[in-house]
């Protein structure tokens, strides 16, 4: 269990983060509001100065959702 200090160290962290990247959770939460479903792609690109850039993509599989709910689960 998180004590209370380390709960508001992450929340005073996660609100420097939006505040400094404003569009991203309003495009996490736009996504999470649609819902994520099986066979859904999410695909990430890490675009370094000066680097090529790389990236990924992941396609949601049954098992992928399954474990984001039991993340859900212990989150409550």
């Amino acid at each position: 269990m998180l004590n209370p200090a380390s709960i508001m160290k992450i929340m005073s962290a996660k609100n420097k983060f939006t505040g400094n990247h404003p569009k991203f959770e309003a495009f996490i939460r736009a996504v999470l509001g649609q819902g994520i479903e099986e066979g859904t792609i999410i695909e990430i690109t890490v675009q370094k100065p000066e680097k090529e850039s790389l990236t990924t993509n992941i396609k949601i599989q049954q098992s992928d959702l399954e474990l984001m709910e039991e993340l859900k689960a212990m989150v409550r």
